[in-house]
């Protein structure tokens, strides 16, 4: 089984608070399959540099906004 990234995020909770945006709204802004999205939501996944910068631009929050190293995946 492939390790997670060791990359948080709180995608989920931005859509919820951006009027309920669904993931399949996110993804056509952003250019990736409401999969993928699913995919950086749960965790499994870390986006792209340039995916990452339209996540946030969507929701006009910073990166570290969006995205938070987790350092306890460290250990």
């Amino acid at each position: 089984m492939a390790k997670r990234p060791p990359i948080l995020n709180r995608v989920k909770a931005l859509r919820e608070a951006h009027d309920g945006m669904s993931q399949a709204a996110l993804a056509k802004e952003i250019g990736v399959t409401r999969q993928t999205v699913i995919a950086i939501e749960q965790g499994r996944y870390s986006p792209s540099l340039e995916s990452a910068f339209r996540i946030a631009r969507v929701f006009g929050v910073s990166l570290d906004d969006v995205f938070q190293w987790d350092e306890t995946a460290e250990s």
